[in-house]
């Protein structure tokens, strides 16, 4: 086992003819609180590892954090060598900040959430709305550059070929080079890792990308990607997948450039085309 997969024992099924016992690998999913300071903020289904960057990604996202420099430490509570150990992560401020976690509001996820969905159980929508900014202009990207990375993206998928059951997130930059790439059971919980990682090494603060022009994700292009994106001051946002009403409504709003099915040689452009060129 590796931290992306376990094993089962599974009865295959080929040619409609029962095929006998056999090991299958399998995506692993086990569950992450994220507490600040002691106060649970959220519970979510995601593949163990890289807890620190998807726990400090989920916190800017939802605002609570600006930059790395709102950070103490980010450690998993428990005792080490026990089975619950590693399945929390606590955060505490840096010395002399606070971290507002009632800036989450009535969207503070203080309940379970699943690994395919960071927003269900929210009573406000609006509440998320208000903390994003709207992108600046530009930059233009390439029809080429969007195809290329999207490509790239399916060969760097190592869990999803092993056993087909996690999605992946990824940051380029304008000239198609890999910022920062990684898997989860979890469509969100990709978004934020890799979110994260940007904070912790490329030291992106608030209002500022890291160099990144394009997050391209591997599964549905849904709100709280749009949302994400938004957050960490990225311009477009590609899916190899189809795009939700509610994404593209906030991706045109907060002037995200947002495509969807980018495979083979085409995509669609659900919002502000002008920044794809030929």
């Amino acid at each position: 086992m590796d931290k992306g997969h376990t094993t089962r024992t599974i009865t295959r099924v080929k040619g409609g003819d029962l095929q006998g016992l056999s090991e299958d690998a399998i995506a692993l999913e086990e569950p992450l609180e994220i507490r600040v300071s002691g106060d649970t903020l959220a519970i979510t289904m995601r593949t163990p590892g890289d807890d620190d960057k998807l726990a400090v990604g989920f916190l800017f996202a939802e605002g609570i954090i600006g930059s790395l420099k709102d950070v103490g430490r980010v450690f998993h509570c428990g005792r080490p060598g026990t089975e619950e150990y590693g399945n929390s992560i606590e955060v505490t401020p840096a010395p002399g900040r606070s971290l507002d976690i009632d800036r989450m509001g009535l969207s503070r996820r203080g309940t379970l959430t699943t690994s395919s969905c960071g927003v269900c159980g929210r009573q406000s929508i609006q509440d998320l709305l208000d903390r994003c900014q709207a992108i600046n202009p530009g930059p233009n990207v390439s029809i080429e550059l969007l195809l290329k990375i999207a490509n790239q993206l399916r060969n760097r998928q190592p869990t999803f070929e092993e056993t087909g059951g996690v999605h992946a997130a990824a940051a380029y930059g304008l000239s198609g080079d890999l910022i920062s790439c990684y898997e989860d059971v979890g469509r969100h919980n990709a978004v934020d890792k890799v979110i994260g990682s940007l904070i912790y090494d490329k030291g992106m603060a608030d209002g500022g990308s890291a160099g990144t022009a394009v997050l391209c994700v591997s599964g549905r292009a849904s709100f709280e990607i749009v949302q994400k994106a938004a957050m960490a001051g990225i311009p477009v946002v590609a899916s190899v997948s189809a795009a939700s009403s509610l994404a593209i409504d906030l991706a045109q709003e907060l002037k995200i450039t947002l495509v969807g099915f980018v495979r083979g040689e085409g995509f669609n452009i659900y919002s502000h085309p002008e920044r794809v060129s030929e």
